[in-house]
């Protein structure tokens, strides 16, 4: 199968987005079903990026500690696993239209519990319930996307849904920073667990405003023509499509140790710059604010790096800048440094993922990205579930800098690891 570096963008375009976003739109010639899934996806990630960039901070003035924050975290992506092989199996049962509107319905409401039960066992409890629902997200966004753009578009398709609703959450950043000094300016004085939990029901609910573009969403059965006019294959059970993929062989474990990176840094993160470097909370707003801006700019350069480099020496460039940057990160003495580094490292590991993705749906066939995504989830959500538990237990016994050190040469490590694995099928877009 033909691998994408990025879309095909002609010379001379690689910056129309910057100089006039409406033509850049016209440009990649986006379905109206496309669209709609955008915003659907728009509430879904703004909502529930407010809600857990803020919930471990939340859980902290709830008097949890980095290993309980562990068990809890460990709960969410093990119950993702779970979660993700029945989810594909619904999915190819009853299609993804039904599945996304459960989802949209059903996740909202557990995170409100989430934010209402303050009990260790019945965090961890929701949180492997939360996990378990939320993974069909990801089982219906990659084949929802792919069906609703073409081989030309996609990978500006999948930039755009990571960046664009990151807007938002600049937004939200702001109101998690400011808004209990609002309140006590109108005369609503509220103490900080309070003002916590207030923003985690209004992010639940702005994940439920996202149910309305769902119900009107319709996914085609198949975009690409060459994969239209093939016959079906006969269907497999999950494991055995494994056995007989190569591509999936190697790409599975490659990115279930990138998402154990992430997941043994990223949601302890928050509680390092406010527990460990004294950070308050409305500079924590205004760095998650600043962190999804540069996300926000990092997507949408995302396939002009992987149109130049290729998209596997793309992907592997941006892991080892995010492993460079961890490393300095366990090193850094002082806040405003640890605060520049972390943004950094927001913005290399979130460039990764459009191409992550594309890669995994461009090697897949249609009829298989279901499996394909339930499979990826899957390997991602044991991975994760057993670093996040393990570096909470970690960091309670040998504290930040460490551990940030040893996960910034895991991250080195997987960084090449990929490189090794795929680099034979890298390849330059054509030039146009």
């Amino acid at each position: 199968m033909e691998l994408l570096a990025g879309p095909a963008v002609p010379r001379g375009k690689t910056n129309s987005f910057c100089k006039n976003p409406l033509a850049w739109v016209r440009d990649t010639n986006f379905s109206r079903g496309y669209w709609i899934f955008f915003s659907a996806a728009f509430f879904f990630d703004a909502g529930f990026s407010i809600y857990f960039f803020l919930f471990n901070l939340f859980l902290l003035d709830c008097r949890f500690n980095e290993r309980a924050m562990g068990w809890v975290g460990g709960a969410l992506t093990l119950g993702s696993m779970a979660g993700t092989l029945p989810a594909g199996a619904l999915a190819r049962r009853f299609g993804l239209r039904p599945l996304l509107i459960a989802l949209f319905v059903a996740a909202p409401l557990v995170n409100v519990l989430r934010a209402l039960l303050i009990r260790e066992p019945a965090e961890i409890g929701l949180a492997f319930l939360a996990g378990f629902i939320m993974s069909a997200w990801g089982v219906c966004f990659l084949p929802a996307v792919a069906r609703l753009t073409t081989k030309k578009n996609r990978t500006a398709g999948f930039s755009a849904i990571f960046s664009v609703s990151i807007a938002t959450g600049m937004l939200g950043g702001i109101v998690c920073g400011y808004l209990r000094e609002w309140l006590a300016r109108i005369g609503f004085p509220l103490q900080p667990v309070e003002v916590k939990r207030l923003i985690l029901l209004a992010s639940c609910a702005l994940v439920l405003a996202g149910l309305i573009p769902v119900v009107r969403l319709r996914v085609p059965a198949s975009t690409d023509e060459d994969i239209a006019s093939e016959p079906a294959p006969a269907r497999l059970n999950v494991f055995s499509k494994l056995a007989l993929s190569p591509f999936l062989l190697r790409f599975l474990p490659a990115m279930a140790l990138w998402s154990a990176v992430l997941a043994a840094f990223t949601p302890f993160a928050n509680v390092y710059l406010s527990r460990n470097l004294q950070v308050p909370m409305e500079q924590i707003g205004i760095v998650f604010s600043a962190a999804q801006l540069l996300q926000l700019c990092m997507g949408i350069a995302a396939p002009f790096l992987f149109r130049r480099l290729g998209l596997v020496s793309g992907i592997a460039a941006t892991q080892i800048a995010a492993a460079v940057v961890l490393g300095a990160l366990a090193i850094a003495a002082s806040a405003p440094l640890a605060i520049l580094l972390y943004l950094v490292f927001s913005a290399a590991q979130w460039m990764s993922s459009p191409g992550l993705y594309n890669f995994l749906m461009n090697e897949t066939p249609d009829q298989d990205r279901s499996t394909a995504a339930s499979l990826t989830l899957f390997a991602n959500a044991l991975a994760g579930s057993l670093a996040t538990a393990a570096t909470g237990v970690l960091l309670t016994r040998f504290g930040y800098r460490p551990v940030l050190f040893g996960i910034a040469l895991e991250a080195m490590a997987i960084a090449l690891l990929f490189l090794a694995l795929f680099h034979p099928l890298n390849r330059r877009a054509p030039a146009k």
